[in-house]
């Protein structure tokens, strides 16, 4: 089964969301949508989602589904606005509660802060699977970047999140509390066995050197033949030592404290104080 995608690509976190359709009917499903959000002024936005939500109620699409592949550190998700304007259900991996309780330290959440995956509706795990209308979606737990990463394989398309970027910028970074470069080779080892032709969409694009165009569709045999990190057979002994090496030389992203705060809530704010005003935490010399 083909399903349809339509991709939105957001340039301000470089993050593309995507809006998957079936082939023959309403029924669709969103996945790794963007809350925008200025940080100098803390000030946050819905364009980015409304131009999803228009698209829905354009094409007479109904929602079941909104999909989170993992909990973002480079924006903000928009998934409980979008769940307020179109409906569906919101999905992660059952290893949210690893990153909940991680985090939950980081930012001194006390108590009150549910570390067991209950804000979420669905709590996907290795295997399981779920329908958007009469179309099959399946479930690959593909830790390494995070340890709730998953790829979601619909029809002859995989959304693999930020576990694999386009052939020519390479893979995830893995130094992330929880992030191990060893199990994300092997979660693209996983990824690397669906057919050559399955459709990969990747949740990020940088620009690789020397290319001009974002892009974010590839294939399977594209990536195994051409990904400058992974292709071409590379060991896992190569591939850590230049993961690890590489990982060693990048600075946080910039959005990182406040989509932490906010995505391991599936996208909610953190509780407002008694005067209804909302406040995010800035841990200092915590990352």
């Amino acid at each position: 089964m083909t399903p349809f995608v339509k991709a939105f690509f957001d340039e301000a976190t470089n993050t593309v969301s995507y809006l998957v359709r079936e082939p023959e009917g309403r029924a669709c499903a969103i996945i790794d949508s963007v809350l925008d959000f200025d940080h100098a002024s803390g000030r946050t936005d819905t364009a980015s989602a409304d131009t999803i939500v228009d698209f829905v109620n354009a094409e007479g699409l109904k929602v079941e589904w909104i999909l989170e592949s993992h909990v973002h550190a480079d924006h903000l998700s928009a998934a409980p606005y979008l769940q307020e304007k179109l409906g569906g259900k919101i999905g992660i991996g059952k290893n949210i509660t690893v990153v909940q309780d991680t985090f939950g330290k980081v930012f001194n959440e006390g108590t009150e802060f549910q570390r067991d995956g209950s804000q979420f509706d669905a709590l996907f795990s290795e295997g399981d699977s779920f329908h958007i209308g009469q179309m099959r979606g399946d479930v690959l737990h593909t830790p390494g970047h995070t340890p709730a990463c998953l790829t979601y394989v619909i029809g002859d398309a995989a959304f693999v999140g930020d576990t694999l970027f386009m052939p020519d910028f390479g893979t995830a970074r893995c130094d992330f509390p929880g992030g191990s470069s060893e199990a994300l080779y092997k979660s693209i080892q996983k990824i690397l066995a669906l057919p050559d032709e399955t459709r990969i969409f990747v949740g990020h694009d940088y620009k690789a050197p020397g290319r001009d165009e974002y892009a974010w569709e590839t294939t399977v045999g594209e990536q195994k033949a051409l990904n400058v990190h992974i292709g071409q057979g590379k060991s896992i002994e190569e591939f850590v030592k230049m993961r690890d090496a590489r990982d060693a030389t990048l600075g946080m992203p910039r959005l990182i404290l406040p989509s932490l705060q906010v995505n391991m809530r599936a996208g909610q704010m953190p509780p407002a104080d008694e005067k209804g005003d909302v406040f995010l935490k800035l841990p200092v010399n915590k990352l």
